[in-house]
Parts: C-alpha cells; sequence; structure tokens
C-alpha cells in the first residue's frame, strides 16, 4: 500500500475498530490482574528490590501490557484497519511490547548496576528521597521539551505514523511495532523513571503513571494535558523529597511497611 494511499483512507471506525478496542482493553485488564497477583505485598517504596532478572523481565512485559495497551489503543486500532495479512495486528503488538521489555531490561541493568556500587550517600534517611525526587522533578522538566513534543505527536497521530512507517507483511508489522515503541519509549521513559523512584512495584503507582500516559495521548487537548502531567510531576517530586512521610501512596524506605513488602520480594 502506497503512502499515498495510505494518506487518503479514512480513519480506522465501526465493528472492527470497535473489536479491536474491546480486545485490548480485556488484555490490559487482565494484565492489571496477573501483575496484582505478582507483585501483591510487594510494594517497597522507592528504591524497591527488583528480583532476579528473568521473574523481573516477565513482570515488566505484563505490566506493559496493562499500562500501554489502552494508551496504544488507537494506533492497534488503526493498524488493524489497514493490514492484510491475517496475523499481522498481533505481530505490531508484539513488536510493541518487545521493545519496552528491552527498555526495562536496560533500566534493571542500570538499577541493579548502581545497587552493587553500594554507595552509602543514596540510602534513604541521607541523599536517596532527593535523589528520588530529583527524577521525578526530571520527569516533569521533560515534559516541557522539544523531543518530548515530537515524540507524542507520532504517539497521538496513528494515521501519520502509519503512512510514513508502512511496511507490509508480518515482518512488516513486527518491524512497524518496535518502531512504534520506540517512539513510545523515547515519549515515556521519564515517566517510566519517575515510576521507578515511587516504587516500581507498586500498583497504585503504576495506575498513576498509566493514567497520565492515557490523558496525554488520548486528551484532545496535547498541550494542556502535557503540561497538567508536568504539574503532577512536580507535585509528587516536592513531596518524595521535603515531606515522604506525608505522601498518600509512598512506601517510605526502612518503614515497618517497607521492611515487609521486602520479605515478600521473590529473590533470584
Amino acid at each position: 500500500m502506497s503512502t499515498a494511499a495510505l494518506r487518503r483512507t479514512p480513519p480506522p471506525g465501526g465493528l472492527a475498530q470497535a473489536r479491536v478496542v474491546v480486545l485490548l482493553l480485556a488484555l490490559a485488564g487482565a494484565a492489571w490482574a496477573l501483575t496484582d497477583r505478582r507483585m501483591g505485598g510487594m510494594d517497597a517504596g522507592p528504591g524497591s528490590e527488583l528480583g532476579g532478572v528473568g521473574w523481573f523481565a516477565v513482570t515488566w512485559a505484563v505490566m506493559m501490557a496493562a499500562m500501554m495497551l489502552p494508551a496504544v489503543g488507537p494506533m492497534v486500532a488503526g493498524y488493524r484497519r489497514r493490514a492484510a495479512r491475517p496475523g499481522a495486528t498481533p505481530a505490531f503488538a508484539a513488536g510493541y511490547v518487545g521493545t519496552w521489555l528491552a527498555a526495562g531490561l536496560v533500566a534493571y541493568a542500570l538499577v541493579e548496576g548502581v545497587r552493587s556500587l553500594e554507595l552509602g550517600f543514596l540510602a534513604w534517611d541521607q541523599a536517596g528521597r532527593y535523589v528520588a525526587g530529583g527524577v521525578i522533578l526530571g520527569g516533569a522538566l521533560y515534559q516541557l521539551t522539544g523531543p518530548k513534543d515530537a515524540c507524542l505527536r507520532h504517539c497521538r497521530d496513528p494515521r501519520a505514523f502509519l503512512a510514513e512507517h508502512w511496511r507490509p507483511g508480518r515482518l512488516g508489522a513486527l518491524r512497524m511495532g518496535m518502531e512504534h515503541g520506540a517512539f513510545c519509549v523515547a515519549c515515556c521513559w521519564a515517566l517510566m523513571a519517575a515510576l521507578f523512584a515511587l516504587g516500581v512495584m507498586s500498583i497504585g503507582w503504576m495506575a498513576l503513571v498509566a493514567a497520565l500516559i492515557a490523558a496525554e495521548r488520548l486528551l484532545p487537548w496535547k498541550t494542556v494535558a502535557g503540561r497538567g502531567v508536568a504539574i503532577v510531576l512536580a507535585l509528587l517530586a516536592l513531596g518524595v523529597a521535603l515531606a515522604p512521610q506525608g505522601m498518600p501512596g509512598l512506601t517510605v524506605p526502612d518503614s515497618h511497611g517497607s521492611a515487609a513488602a521486602t520479605h515478600s520480594m521473590p529473590m533470584p
């Protein structure tokens, strides 16, 4: 299918689009339920133990399905409308989730690498809470940058992305899913860093970050949504750095709740 033909193709709609969206929401719901089961009792807050690499990889992939499938629904529905080969849509979705899995493994290596250095000043009662707050504040500032805006445009406009990156066949679908996943990672990496700073093994913080991602992707007011996300992150950063004990939903490291959560964490 040519680029010109793709641009003339009307936006996806009707029963086929509704089926795709409903399926994605059902898969996301199942992923949320599975994530809750895997993470039960493990909300250790900032600096959470990540477990073994295999356990983390599976958990992260399920987390990304739970958090990202609702926001990526219009893109997948648009692809399904234009794809003719059976199996192409699952290949597109697999490429997308696979890119997020690769990003998660990079984050895992970074976190575990820093942890292995045993830097005492990163303890929560020293510089830890300020580092966590700084990471979240960095996410707020990234919302206001040109690269964020450019990547978000790719994520918000299915027609433009499909027209510019179309490749035929299942292999092409896989590559397109990976490319869209790369734009998505570039758009959302700072939000995911904020999730690590708040507590990556927390269902509550997962839900908040997923809601922020969906808002900036799906609301019609892109600028307002983006600035709103930045304000939310900035307030969270201040709360973590200056008043962590008063932050609703935050499990403060070295507290009783954190000790109980860490005890239930699966180890390698």
